[in-house]
C-alpha cells in the first residue's frame, strides 16, 4: 500500500498516544491551478451508493424523516431515516422518498369500481399517501377509469357512499403499451394533455394494469435543477435507514428493502462487538444486492472485523456529537480526526474499496473539509441540519421572538424514555434504566437545508481549491496536516473586534 503524505503524520501522533480533532489541526496549502467552483464534490455513501455532495444526515429522531432525506437527496447527499418509530412507519417514510420523483410506478395504487368514495378515502388516509388519483378495475381487474381529486371535490356530503364506478372519469384515457419507455412516454404525455389527468396507465393486451407514469414527475425529471439531485438508475431518489439488532432488525430490513431503500445503516453506539458484525454477516447474507453501513467505531482494528463481515460502509465516530457525552460518561472513545485516519488507513491496508463516512464533532464547514482530507469520504451530520426547515424537532419561540427547534441525543434520557431503539442502540436491555449518553438541546431555526448545505459546499470548494484538488481523493493524496497550538486557534477565529452578528458559518 502507498503511504499518503498524511499518514506518517497520524502514526507519529498514534505512537505517543495522542489524538487529535478539528481544532487541533489545519490543512497546509499547495501550490494550485484549480479554482473552487472548478472542483468535484462527487463520493460515496457506500461502496455502491453514490453522493453528489458528501454529506449525510443523521439517523436521530429530531433529525431525520422523509422530509429531511427528500431535501438532503435533492441538493445532491443522503438523508438516513431514523429507527425511533414502527418498523412499518420507517418503511412508509423510505416510500415517500422513493415516490417522491418516480415518473414510473410499477405497481400504481388501484381501487375498484364497487368500492365506495368514503372507503377510498379512508384508505387514503390510513395509509398516508400523498396522491388523490388513483387507476379504477372492473370487476375481472381491467382498467376502466380513473379517480382524481377532481372527482372527490365534486361530491357532496352525502354523495361519498356513491360507488367509485358513479363518479370516475372513464373517457378518452389515454393508455399504452407496457414496453413503454420513459422518453416514449414523455413524448406521448406532452402531445396528449388534453385529458387534465397527467398519468398515462401502462396496460396489456388483455387490459390489466401494467404500470404508470405521471406527467408532474416526468416534467420534474425533465428539469435541469434535477441535475444535481442524488438518484438511483431508475430517476427516483437514493436514501438509507437505520436498523437494529436481531430478529427485529432483520424484520425491520426486510420491510425497507420491499420499499427499495438504497443502503441500511447499522446503528449503535458501539460497532465493535460480537453481535453488531454477526448482523452485517446476517443482513448482508439475506439482502446481498443492498448496500450496509455499520458503526460506530474509532479504532483501526474494528475496521478488519466489519470487512470480514462484508460491510459496504464503516461509520466512524464515537463520543464527538454535540449533544453526546459518551466520553464523559463511559471514558472511553478517539478525537474524531484522527479516528477517521486511522480507521481509513485500515482499510487501505485491507486492499478492500469501503468509504469512511465521519460521524460527529463537525460545528464549521471547514472541519468537514478536514474530515474529508483525513479520509472520510461523506461527514454525517446532526446538529448542523437539527436547525432547518426539514427537521422534525419542534419550533421553540422565545419571549423575544427568537426561534429554536428541539434536538435530543438518541442517547440522552428523553430520546431513551420515548424509544426502545436508543435504548437498544446504547447497550441497554429494554428496562429502560440504560446510562444516558447524550443530552437534549436547542439550536436556532435555519431555513431550508439547502442553504445549510450551501454554505458547507461552498467551504469544501474553497478548502480543495487551496490545496490544488479537483476532486475529493485529489484532495485526500494531496492533504498534509499541521497541528495547532492554543494562540493559533485563537488567531483562526475573528478576534480583536466586536462580530456583528450573525455569520451563518459559525454559530
Amino acid at each position: 500500500m502507498k503511504n499518503r503524505p498524511k499518514d506518517d503524520f497520524f502514526a507519529h501522533l498514534e505512537d505517543e498516544g495522542i489524538g487529535v480533532t478539528f481544532g487541533d489541526v489545519q490543512l497546509k496549502t499547495k501550490y494550485s491551478t484549480v479554482r473552487p467552483p472548478d472542483v468535484s464534490l462527487v463520493s460515496r455513501f457506500s461502496r455502491r451508493v453514490p453522493l453528489k455532495v458528501p454529506f449525510v444526515s443523521a439517523a436521530m429522531d429530531t433529525v431525520t424523516e422523509y422530509p429531511m432525506a427528500i431535501a438532503m437527496a435533492k441538493a445532491g447527499g443522503i438523508g438516513i431515516i431514523h429507527r425511533a418509530m414502527s418498523p412499518k412507519e420507517q418503511a412508509r417514510h423510505v416510500t415517500r422518498v422513493k415516490r417522491y420523483m418516480n415518473p414510473f410506478i410499477p405497481d400504481p395504487i388501484c381501487v375498484f369500481e364497487t368500492d365506495t368514495v368514503e372507503s377510498v378515502l379512508r384508505m387514503k388516509e390510513e395509509k398516508e399517501y400523498d396522491f388523490d388519483t388513483f387507476l379504477v378495475l372492473n370487476a375481472h381487474g381491467k382498467l376502466s377509469g380513473v379517480l382524481t381529486s377532481r372527482n372527490f371535490k365534486h361530491c357532496l356530503e352525502n354523495e361519498v357512499y356513491l360507488t367509485v364506478g358513479t363518479v370516475m372519469a372513464r373517457d378518452d384515457l389515454v393508455t399504452a403499451h407496457p414496453d413503454t419507455s420513459f422518453e416514449e412516454a414523455f413524448q406521448l404525455m406532452r402531445k396528449c394533455p388534453g385529458d387534465g389527468i397527467g398519468l398515462l396507465p401502462l396496460v396489456d393486451e388483455s387490459g390489466m394494469v401494467a404500470g404508470l407514469y405521471t406527467w408532474k414527475d416526468i416534467k420534474r425529471r425533465k428539469s435541469s435543477e434535477t441535475e444535481a439531485y442524488n438518484t438511483d438508475t431508475d430517476g427516483r431518489l437514493i436514501v438509507g435507514a437505520a436498523i437494529g439488532i436481531g430478529d427485529a432488525g432483520l424484520a425491520q430490513a426486510e420491510l425497507l428493502v420491499l420499499e427499495d431503500v438504497d443502503v441500511l445503516v447499522i446503528d449503535a453506539a458501539h460497532g465493535d462487538t460480537e453481535t453488531i458484525v454477526d448482523m452485517v454477516r446476517v443482513v448482508k447474507k439475506e439482502f446481498p444486492d443492498v448496500d450496509v453501513v455499520a458503526g460506530n467505531i474509532s479504532e483501526a482494528d474494528a475496521v478488519i472485523r466489519l470487512i470480514q463481515a462484508g460491510v459496504d460502509g464503516i461509520k466512524v465516530g464515537q463520543g464527538g456529537g454535540s449533544i453526546c457525552t459518551t466520553r464523559t460518561v463511559a471514558g472511553i472513545g478517539c478525537p474524531q480526526v484522527s479516528a477517521v485516519a486511522l480507521c481509513e488507513r485500515a482499510i487501505r491496508y485491507t486492499h478492500k474499496d469501503i468509504p469512511v463516512c465521519s460521524d460527529g464533532g463537525v460545528t464549521e464547514s471547514g472541519h468537514a473539509a478536514i474530515a474529508l482530507a483525513a479520509g472520510a469520504s461523506s461527514v454525517m451530520m446532526g446538529r448542523i441540519f437539527a436547525g432547518a426547515n426539514e427537521a422534525p424537532g419542534d419550533i421553540i419561540i422565545y419571549p423575544d421572538g427568537q426561534r429554536f427547534k428541539r434536538y435530543d441525543g438518541m442517547g440522552s434520557q428523553s430520546a431513551m424514555e420515548r424509544s426502545s431503539a436508543a435504548r437498544e442502540r446504547y447497550g441497554g436491555n429494554g428496562s429502560g434504566k440504560t446510562v444516558p449518553e447524550g443530552v437534549e438541546a436547542i439550536v436556532p431555526c435555519q431555513g431550508p437545508v439547502a442553504n445549510v448545505i450551501s454554505r458547507f459546499i461552498g467551504g469544501v470548494r474553497s478548502s480543495m481549491g487551496y490545496l490544488g484538488a479537483e476532486t475529493i481523493s485529489a484532495f485526500q493524496m494531496r492533504a498534509e496536516f499541521r497541528r495547532v497550538t492554543e494562540a493559533g486557534r485563537r488567531e483562526a477565529s475573528p478576534h480583536d473586534v466586536t462580530v456583528i452578528p450573525f455569520s451563518p458559518i459559525s454559530k
